[in-house]
């Protein structure tokens, strides 16, 4: 499937690709989150800078785009904003300690309480993810559709299907963030989403980006770190 002349990828292309960077691309994961974040923070810098208001909630699930979300908030302090984790699930892996242990060397705070975060921020960063949603993410997300500020989703919004896009039903049903940075290559729910898009990763190796159909060639300009793709009619 294609979308404005890049190629978009399914889920099993999206892990697949994933598996080979960590494989015969020689990269780790917390490689892979800390260039995911990266690009992340930028897009985040882009669409919303300091001027605009400098207190950002990132919502962090317990997988992987969770990692991305707290390395996105490190590199968002450093630029001059005010983040603060909402993290109820950590994830297993000692990445997930090491980078909270980050978060609390910089004085980033961690809330339980998302509804009166969700009132006391400026932009809104959704680093979910995930299909099937339980507690307490049901009613985070569904806190998070209903609040009128901006928000920017990593990778995939929460709740939406790779394939398919935004769901018919449940807390996700009408989510759709103003924002979407899409990590390597877009998936095939970008022909459903409607906001600003941008590209991030840029680091696939050319065999992988040949492999997987990939023509990342002269989308990247200078030193950015993300690209941003045309909006879709």
């Amino acid at each position: 499937m294609a979308s404005l002349g890049i190629k978009t990828l399914g889920a099993q292309e999206a892990i697949e690709l994933d598996k080979e960077l960590m494989g015969s691309g020689g990269y780790s994961l917390d490689q892979l989150m800390e260039l995911a974040g990266l690009s992340a923070a930028h897009a985040i810098y882009k669409v919303h800078p300091p001027s605009n208001g400098e207190r950002i909630l990132v919502l962090c699930g317990p997988g992987n785009n969770g990692g991305d979300g707290l390395v996105a908030a490190r590199h968002l302090w450093y630029y001059g904003y005010k983040p603060t984790i909402y993290f109820p699930k950590k994830g297993k892996n000692e990445i997930f300690e090491r980078l909270s242990t980050q978060m609390q060397k910089l004085g980033i705070p961690f809330t339980e309480d998302y509804e009166t975060a969700l009132k006391e921020t400026d932009h809104i960063v959704d680093a979910i993810f995930g299909t099937t949603i339980r507690p307490p993410f049901d009613a985070v997300i569904t806190a998070m559709k209903s609040s009128p500020l901006p928000k920017t989703s990593i990778d995939v919004p929460s709740s939406w299907d790779i394939e398919h896009g935004p769901p018919s039903e449940g807390p996700g049903k009408d989510f759709a963030p103003d924002n979407l940075i899409s990590l390597m290559a877009p998936k095939h729910l970008v022909k459903y989403f409607k906001g600003r898009h941008f590209l991030g990763g840029r680091f696939c190796p050319p065999y992988l980006e040949e492999k997987y159909g990939l023509d990342l060639k002269g989308l990247y300009k200078g030193v950015d770190q993300i690209a941003e793709l045309p909006r879709l009619e």
